[in-house]
């Protein structure tokens, strides 16, 4: 192996992406996890850890749901005549009762489906955490930072007060 290749880390299980601001904009409800239905090169690209789904959102259609707007880097040495997008609608693969109760969801007032975390799970499969939630005002972002700031005040306070 020459100086300029580095060899690449593979995630066989665990977190390949996660959505760390949709628990401070939104008020997290009910989680579902979902599979994906994914070409060869997006698992293999997923494996190498090149996602993005902060910006994504959960949308019904007519055979079930789909995630749009989540990206998914393309894989090196994918095929040149494999045509694909980096930010394609993927359908989401779930039992019939859970896509109806989602469903549902989409007629409340204010709620969205957002995913929260895409991994890999015990046998290799990537799946998606998605959530149902509902958007927060900005005087509940105030809550929140107000309430985390506490907390790490108070484990200061803690740790300063072990060591006297």
């Amino acid at each position: 192996m020459s100086k300029k290749e580095v060899k690449q880390k593979f995630i066989s299980t665990g977190v390949v992406a996660e959505n760390r601001r949709a628990r401070f904009n939104y008020a997290i409800g009910e989680t579902f996890e979902a599979g994906l239905s994914l070409t060869g090169g997006e698992v293999k690209s997923l494996r190498l850890g090149r996602a993005n789904i902060a910006d994504g959102y959960v949308s019904p259609d007519a055979k079930g749901l789909v995630i749009n707007n989540i990206t998914i880097g393309k894989f090196e040495a994918e095929s040149p005549f494999a045509a694909r997008t980096e930010k394609r609608p993927r359908r989401l693969l779930m039992k019939q009762k859970e896509i109806e109760k989602i469903a549902g969801a989409f007629s409340a007032k204010g709620s969205t489906i957002i995913p929260l975390r895409l991994y890999f799970n015990d046998r290799g499969k990537a799946k998606l955490l998605i959530a149902i939630a509902t958007g927060k005002q900005n005087f509940d972002k105030r809550a929140t930072i107000k309430e985390r700031e506490w907390k790490r005040e108070k484990q200061r306070l803690m740790k300063v007060s072990r060591t006297s």
